[in-house]
Formats: C-alpha cells, sequence, structure tokens
C-alpha cells in the first residue's frame, strides 16, 4: 500500500477548475491534513445539492472512487471484484438508506471534481476533511481516523518520542507533511518516493526511523507480518486525519441521513468489524 496522501483524506466551469486544484492536494490514508474545525461556508453555491428524497427515489446512490487505493478501494487481485474499507462502510451505509450503491472509478485527481459536475452523488476515498474542502463540499463524520506515527526497528530504545529523532535518521517523501516533522525535530532525513522505500531503509538498518501515517503501517503488518516484527510504532506525532465522505454543499437531509447511517453501524460493531478486516484495529475512532 501507498502512504495515504497526506496532502490527500471545490459555479459551472470555474468550479470544476478549483475541485481539480484542491483535489491535487488531497489524500488518502489516511492523510494528515491536521485537526480539521467544521466551520462550513454560507456562500459556497448549493445549486448541485442531493436530497436523501433524490436518491431514495433513484433507488441507488453514485459513489466515486479510486478503485486503485489498496486496501480502502481496490479489485481483489487486481482484476476482481472492487473491495476495501471505504467500499464496505460505503455500502453499509447504502444499505442503512435503503438503496443500492453503484461504484464509479476514477483516478483520484478527478473525484472532487466529479462530484462538482454531478457525475457522483458521494465520494468514499479516504477524503480527509479540511477547511478548503469544508468550503465547497459538505462532510459526513469521520469513519477514519489516523495519527502520525514514528516508527523504528522494534528492538530500538533509544527513540520514544518525536523530540528524540534530533540528529537521528529517517527518510521521508520530500512532499509530506511529515517531512517537515521529522526536519522539524532535528532529524537528518533521507529522501525517498515513498513508505515502500522507508520501510525497507528501516528494515535494512540504514535509517533509524521514519515519520508515517499510522494506517499505513497497520496495512504493511497486516499484509506482512513477518517482517514486520522487525518494526514497531516507537512514538505518536500531533498529526491527526479525518476522513469522511464528501457531497455537494447543501445537502444537508442526505449528511444527516449518512451520519445517522454511521453512528448506528458504529453502535453495532460494523465498522469496527470492517476495520478489524483490514487493519486489525478498530481505525474508526
Amino acid at each position: 500500500m501507498t502512504a495515504p496522501r497526506s496532502v490527500r483524506r471545490l459555479s459551472a466551469a470555474a468550479g470544476v477548475v478549483v475541485a481539480a486544484a484542491l483535489a491535487l492536494t488531497a489524500c488518502a490514508p489516511a492523510s494528515t491534513d491536521g485537526v480539521v474545525t467544521r466551520t462550513g461556508d454560507a456562500t459556497a453555491d448549493t445549486s448541485a445539492a442531493k436530497s436523501l428524497s433524490d436518491i431514495q427515489d433513484a433507488g441507488e446512490i453514485v459513489i466515486g472512487t479510486e478503485g486503485t487505493y489498496q486496501p480502502f478501494t481496490y479489485h481483489e487481485g487486481g482484476s476482481g471484484d472492487l473491495v476495501g474499507y471505504d467500499v464496505d462502510v460505503a455500502t453499509a451505509v447504502a444499505e442503512k438508506l435503503g438503496v443500492t450503491p453503484t461504484f464509479e472509478e476514477t483516478q483520484f485527481d478527478a473525484l472532487l471534481a466529479g462530484l462538482t459536475a454531478g457525475r457522483f452523488d458521494l465520494v468514499a476515498n479516504q477524503i480527509s476533511i479540511t477547511d478548503e474542502r469544508e468550503a465547497t463540499y459538505d462532510f459526513s463524520t469521520p469513519y477514519t481516523v489516523s495519527r502520525g506515527v514514528v516508527i523504528t526497528a522494534a528492538d530500538d530504545s533509544d527513540i520514544t518520542s518525536v523530540a528524540d529523532l534530533a540528529g537521528k535518521t529517517t527518510a521521508q517523501s520530500q512532499s509530506s507533511n511529515f517531512y517537515t516533522t521529522a526536519k522539524d525535530a532535528g532529524a537528518d532525513v533521507q529522501i525517498v518516493d515513498g513508505w515502500a522505500q522507508s520501510v525497507a531503509l528501516l528494515e535494512q538498518g540504514r535509517i533509524d526511523a521514519t515519520v508515517n501515517d499510522e494506517l499505513t503501517f497497520l496495512d504493511y503488518v497486516k499484509t506482512n507480518p513477518d517482517q514486520a516484527d522487525g518494526i514497531k510504532i516507537a512514538a505518536e506525532t500531533d498529526d491527526v486525519s479525518r476522513s469522511a465522505f464528501a457531497t455537494t454543499k447543501g445537502s444537508d437531509d442526505l449528511v444527516d441521513a449518512i451520519d445517522e447511517a454511521l453512528a448506528e453501524l458504529k453502535a453495532d460493531g460494523t465498522l469496527a468489524r470492517i476495520s478489524d478486516t483490514y487493519f486489525g484495529q478498530d481505525v474508526s475512532e
């Protein structure tokens, strides 16, 4: 799995341009845009708003997703059924609404633009809540919460906090906010393309640590248990990402219904069970 896009969890033509620009800075898992207050924007265009009755009259909810972002939204075995954490959560919500989920796949950068253009009713793809996005879109309550973590060798006892990265060597993607976290802590940062290179260098003993997203680590543990025995989470950072379903601005009763469905799925243990399937623990809170 690639690291969740930390710069991943928008009127007519002008709106599409803005959407594309914001989508380029989106994330998935699992991203780390920080703790966000849900302010919204009273002046946002609500002409494309969706209502719960719109969805129920149609008998389906059209959900935009990527289909290539494991373990959140991907095809089993590369070409099998569309599966994943986000897919399963969205399907469970659709069942609560009494409609059929219809997934439409596109590249990540086109998801929010597609929502603006009316191609989708909802986007489910680890879209993290940010002030910028809230100005243009409505969001459900979060169904994924992920924290930044410092990952070290399992036998490392020197690093127990972010501050302990001072003078240590880490490997980070330069475009990630985790690069800034490591640099600000005083680490000597090696530039890599992403998680795969970072964890390989860590397992080879060529770096002391890497700062990444907790969901990325949990997915690695789930899919590579033998290799993962050699690494551990040594500390948490202040980075927290909250990912939610995105829909068009002004879709108040639809969002309320989705929130109610998510609350029921949490209360009956469904969200925890879906989380455990993909991550080995509950990542919904």
